[in-house]
C-alpha cells in the first residue's frame, strides 16, 4: 500500500509564479487544492501528521 504525503499532492507556487496568473487561474488552483484536500479526508487521510498550518500561513501570504 502507497501511503500519500502532503507533498504529493500539494502544487507549490511561487509568489513571483501567483503573481503571473490570472484570477480564473488563481480561482481554479484554489478549487483544485480544496477538491484534493476533501477527497484525501474522505479516504480518511490524517493531516495531523503533516505541516499544513505551515503550507496554510505561506499560503496566506501569497494572498491565495
Amino acid at each position: 500500500m502507497n501511503l500519500l504525503t502532503y507533498n504529493d499532492v500539494h502544487v507549490d507556487i511561487t509568489q513571483k509564479e501567483w503573481a503571473l496568473m490570472d484570477p480564473s487561474q488563481r480561482n481554479l488552483y484554489k478549487d483544485v487544492m480544496v477538491e484534493t484536500y476533501m477527497n484525501l479526508t474522505a479516504i480518511g487521510y490524517s493531516w495531523k501528521d503533516n505541516t499544513t498550518d505551515e503550507h496554510f500561513q505561506s499560503s496566506r501570504r501569497h494572498g491565495r
